[in-house]
């Protein structure tokens, strides 16, 4: 994986804008509706190649295809794996922070694309079948890069842990067991990944919103043990791929709220940093969490392991300051050194398709903010 060796690199989160045509047919894909496959598929080949000349017009070194082919970053998985189907899920996904506030929380109920999101239940064993559309996906992407310069790319896939956070099980008589029999599908997604020389991102959002979307009611030891299950699963699921190759993205969900019951990075930093990627892409941006690069002055990381804070916010249309982008940038840098960090964003721009709260043309401009942020603080860090 590369490092920041000679100068702050930039990087993102996953998810970027989609063009409106390609999200409806990938509503339609996920409601069993898709009247043109072949027309889908020239359609998701298109926006990556565009989704990649952006980046790197944007100043992004290491690049994705925007997870074009993705209705949503976690639910993508029940068209790869056996063993769900459409049913109502028993729980709701109601978010603890917002349901503090009644009349916020009618608002935001609101939100087509909250309510819209489909999630099916495990209803059987899991089993991977997903290779066609990954071996598209690298295809996608490797068309895309041909000519195009980049410093890496890298491929995002769903942890265990998220996928259990968004997707009921009623087939395995364990949390447990689920995120065992997730782990051990999804082997073969990540395993591929690797072989096909991207860097595998693994997301994993569980290991912090979870506490207040998933499991509101436990106390923070109780909901670090279930943490440590998640991170127990990334290890076995990634133990045949390099760690080097390997990076996790951590966050408090990717929504525009209060968020004050957020569960602080320093209560949970200790069990992240046990996983096996060597990098960790969190949220440093926004109004709640923008202080955490103190938690670095207590505790030490581990040699190898790097850090890949968000420095542009990815529920604000505020397009970043340049000068804001090279302080946040340094505060982390002056901590734990230049060469372990790399720039990136708080989460991304398309978790779901149709959900975005940044305009798709603020995004780019954000992005290019990062990126000139980024230049001055390699100014100031190499001075």
């Amino acid at each position: 994986m590369k490092r920041s060796s000679e100068r702050i690199l930039t990087t993102h989160t996953g998810s970027l804008p989609r063009p409106e045509p390609l999200v409806a047919m990938l509503k339609a894909k996920e409601a069993g509706a898709l009247a043109d496959r072949a027309g889908f598929e020239r359609d998701v080949k298109a926006a990556v190649a565009d989704a990649v000349h952006k980046q790197t017009d944007a100043g992004i070194d290491i690049v994705n295809d925007g997870e074009m082919s993705k209705v949503g970053y976690s639910t993508y998985v029940t068209d790869r794996l056996t063993g769900f189907e459409s049913a109502a899920p028993s729980f709701m996904l109601r978010v603890a922070d917002v349901a503090d506030f009644p009349g916020y929380e009618r608002r935001w109920a609101e939100d087509v694309s909250v309510t819209s999101l489909k999630r099916p239940c495990c209803t059987g064993p899991i089993k991977y079948r997903g290779q066609a559309e990954l071996e598209a996906d690298f295809a996608n992407l490797k068309a895309a890069l041909a000519g195009v310069k980049v410093e890496e790319a890298f491929m995002s896939a769903a942890s265990p842990g998220v996928v259990s956070m968004f997707l009921e099980n009623r087939h395995y008589p364990t949390h447990e067991a689920f995120i065992g029999a997730v782990a051990d599908a999804m082997k073969t997604e990540y395993e591929a990944i690797y072989r096909a020389g991207f860097v595998l991102q693994l997301d994993c959002p569980d290991l912090a919103m979870g506490h207040h979307v998933r499991f509101p009611d436990k106390s923070v030891a109780e909901f670090r043990k279930i943490a440590q299950t998640h991170v127990e699963a990334i290890n076995a699921a990634t133990a045949g791929i390099p760690a080097d190759r390997v990076r996790m993205h951590l966050c408090w969900a990717n929504y525009h709220g209060p968020h004050h019951r957020d569960i602080p990075l320093k209560d949970i930093i200790d069990i992240i940093l046990k996983a096996r990627p060597q990098a960790v892409s969190y949220v440093a941006a926004n109004p709640r969490h923008e202080h955490e690069f103190e938690v670095f002055n207590e505790v030490k990381l581990p040699a190898g392991k790097l850090l890949i804070p968000g420095v542009i916010d990815s529920t604000s249309n505020f397009i970043e300051h340049p000068e804001l982008v090279a302080m946040r940038i340094c505060n982390l840098a002056r901590v734990v050194g230049r060469e372990n960090v790399i720039a990136g964003t708080d989460c991304g721009f398309g978790t779901f398709a149709g959900s975005a709260t940044v305009d798709s043309e603020i995004v780019w401009h954000k992005l290019r903010a990062m990126a000139e942020g980024a230049r001055l603080a390699t100014k100031r860090l190499w001075s």
